[in-house]
């Protein structure tokens, strides 16, 4: 049993990571952003009212959010755990996670901003789910299917940096919050995927 909350500032590589762990320790990943997204690409009432507030960098209301999750880790694929990722955002929603599933580890990924920018407004979608960075790919068009590519509003850098402000506003407090119960692990992410997944791993085993 691993029921994991993976923290960190946007861009910190949450998503990354949850993915690589869901394949080597078949635990499902949750990542509210994906369910919102879904809903967006859908046009659903929920996806048209998320929308707006994403656009602005804010945050979506608690009472959304936690409906969502706690739907999702009823499931019976979250029986043996779970990987959280971005979720919870507030104390808010840290407190209503406790009142239906107990936290066993809370690891925070910690990358300096200015990377975190470089990250986010470098990255450019393409419709068919593909995505790029302009670090390491210079065409204005997707390799794949060669449709034009673009940035969502969310990626935008004057967007990002609200987004920074708003985390460090109401998100940061959770990294005191886990520590006070003692399942806090922080770990560098500056240094890459590869070496970022190995100290997630080594947190996870036990060996950190």
């Amino acid at each position: 049993m691993a029921r994991i909350v993976l923290l960190g500032a946007p861009g910190a590589g949450k998503g990354t990571q949850a993915a690589l762990l869901k394949e080597k320790y078949n635990l499902p990943h949750i990542s509210t952003g994906d369910i919102f997204r879904a809903n967006i690409r859908e046009g659903t009432p929920l996806g048209v009212k998320v929308k707006a507030i994403i656009d602005k960098g804010e945050l979506v209301p608690d009472e959304l959010t936690v409906a969502l999750v706690k739907d999702r880790l009823a499931m019976p694929d979250c029986e043996k755990g779970y990987i959280l990722d971005g979720f919870p955002r507030t104390i808010a929603q840290a407190e209503a996670l406790e009142s239906f599933s107990s936290v066993d580890m809370a690891i925070n990924i910690a990358v300096d901003d200015e990377a975190v920018i470089r990250r986010i407004a470098g990255r450019r979608m393409c419709k068919c789910g593909e995505t790029y960075h302009t670090s390491t790919y210079g065409a204005d068009e997707c390799a794949k299917c060669g449709s034009k590519l673009y940035q969502r509003d969310d990626d935008r850098e004057e967007v990002v940096r609200e987004r920074l402000r708003v985390y460090d506003r109401q998100t940061k407090p959770l990294i005191e919050f886990y520590a006070k119960r003692g399942v806090l692990h922080t770990i560098d992410g500056n240094k890459g995927v590869e070496a970022t997944f190995r100290l997630v791993s080594e947190v996870i085993d036990g060996r950190h």
